[in-house]
């Protein structure tokens, strides 16, 4: 039975992982005006919001060391104030070096918020409480994505980019506030092992260079021979990383959780998941705006409804989760992504706003579903002593793949147009790029199918509530 505090510790750290996932998007659609405040071209903002995604990559794997060492409580009230502090000194910065190291001092707050957050929500939970509680928490990084293309086109058009990080500092005063007095002051649970100085290295420098591969990927122009030599360096550290924590007696993160059925098919196919569902919100908008000549509040506002499919299939989730399981679940969220994605390229000038928001809907009720499903069944099978690691590794999968995401979309935009020119025979227009690149995309949604299709008919059935039989009428005990 989930008690008021846990359920309150949920939606705290819910609020603080809507703060974090909020941070790391917003920022894109304010290029154009703060790169003039700033001195330097709009393009030159993208190292902004890049500063802040490797900071967030390269400090998660630590959290669950951090925790150990010095326990929930304590980490996570040092996040928000590094968090909201860092927001403060991004919206004071007068040039572009001064907002970038603020960004990276935001992102060390919030690299620590999300995995040290999720842990608190899912230590000591019962399993059939799971589900429920990791509802609580879903819902930010299905929100965040939809609503800053809104969000931040309200404010470069109606006020200062300052506010971005501005409305930051009131959410987290209260964040702070109610942590204090929420949170019991508990000293750590645990001997901390030694620091892994080795893997932690190797970790972070190998996320750091996947992270930074898909800033450069995502950039406009050509792509030149810096891409993949950085993607070779980060496949070479990741690998290395990888021997090394199998190998050593107390690793940064513990690969062995790896071993658990469901929590890989939580990482294998979530992964996957994740980078669609971040490519998509950040390609619409461009097809709105760029393709069909938009407003960036229009655009915003119809890519809201992918938020009203989220909001309307939660109350139905747990309920649909006890009564079918996982697996079949994850086959209907993930197809429904897949088809929904693939839809989007049908869309043209002439389609009527109406019929747009029925698949935005229909893709948000798929997203919704899919990312339950798949935080919860990672904790189903986990016994507690590995929920700390497994929390880590899924923080850090999950923030390298929303990163992918972007660049994924970018990339797929990229062969848009030789593709579009292929198939059409023709120069592919804006349209074309977008409906090739929105089918490639979905191409990716297969591999989170195939992942579905492999898990066994009873895979999750742990923290599952089935419904009670109902007595036959008639027949007595």
């Amino acid at each position: 039975m989930i008690d008021a505090r846990h359920r309150n510790t949920a939606l705290l750290a819910a609020g603080c992982f809507f703060m974090e996932y909020l941070d790391g998007t917003i920022v894109s659609t304010s290029a154009p005006r703060m790169g003039p405040a700033l001195g330097v071209a709009p393009a030159a903002i993208g190292l902004v919001v890049t500063a802040y995604l490797v900071t967030l990559a390269v400090l998660i794997p630590l959290s669950g060391w951090l925790v150990a060492r010095f326990g929930a409580r304590r980490v996570f009230l040092t996040a928000i104030a590094v968090f909201t502090t860092a927001s403060l000194g991004c919206a004071l910065s007068d040039s572009l070096g001064q907002l970038v190291a603020m960004r990276v001092l935001q992102g060390a707050g919030g690299a620590m918020m999300v995995p040290v957050g999720r842990l608190m929500v899912v230590s000591g939970a019962e399993k059939t409480d799971i589900p429920r509680l990791v509802a609580y928490v879903v819902w930010p990084g299905l929100l965040a994505p939809v609503l800053a293309p809104l969000l931040g086109g309200l404010i470069t058009t109606h006020a200062d980019w300052r506010w971005l990080f501005l409305i930051n500092i009131p959410l987290g005063a209260i964040a702070f506030t109610v942590a204090t007095r929420l949170l019991p002051a508990l000293p750590p649970t645990t001997t901390a092992p030694p620091l892994d100085r080795p893997g932690a290295l190797l970790t972070s420098t190998g996320l750091g260079a996947l992270t930074w591969t898909a800033h450069l990927l995502s950039r406009p122009g050509p792509l030149g021979s810096a891409p993949p030599a950085v993607a070779v360096l980060s496949a070479v550290l990741l690998t290395a990383a990888v021997v090394h924590l199998r190998r050593t007696a107390h690793p940064l993160v513990d690969l062995r959780t790896l071993r658990t059925r469901t929590f890989r098919a939580s990482v294998g196919g979530g992964t996957l998941f994740w980078i669609v569902v971040s490519a998509v919100p950040f390609m619409l908008p461009l097809l709105f705006q760029d393709a069909f000549g938009w407003s960036a509040v229009k655009s915003g506002a119809v890519v809201l409804w992918v938020f009203v499919g989220n909001i309307a299939i939660k109350p139905l989730a747990n309920r649909l989760l006890n009564r079918f399981g996982f697996r079949p679940l994850l086959l209907a969220a993930t197809v429904g992504v897949a088809l929904s994605t693939a839809a989007c390229a049908l869309f043209t000038a002439g389609t009527p706003v109406a019929l747009i928001a029925v698949v935005a809907v229909i893709s948000g009720a798929a997203r919704s579903l899919g990312l339950t499903c798949y935080q919860v069944i990672a904790f189903a099978d986990l016994p507690q002593e590995r929920v700390a690691h497994a929390s880590t590794l899924q923080a850090t999968t999950q923030q390298a793949a929303a990163g992918l995401g972007v660049a994924a979309a970018t990339v797929a935009l990229r062969a848009g147009g030789p593709l579009g020119e292929h198939l059409t025979g023709s120069p592919a227009g804006p349209v074309t790029v977008h409906a090739v690149a929105f089918c490639l995309i979905a191409l990716v949604t297969l591999g989170a199918v195939a992942g579905a299709l492999r898990l066994p008919r009873g895979a999750g059935d742990a923290v599952r509530r089935p419904a009670p039989r109902r007595q036959r009428a008639g027949v007595t005990g």
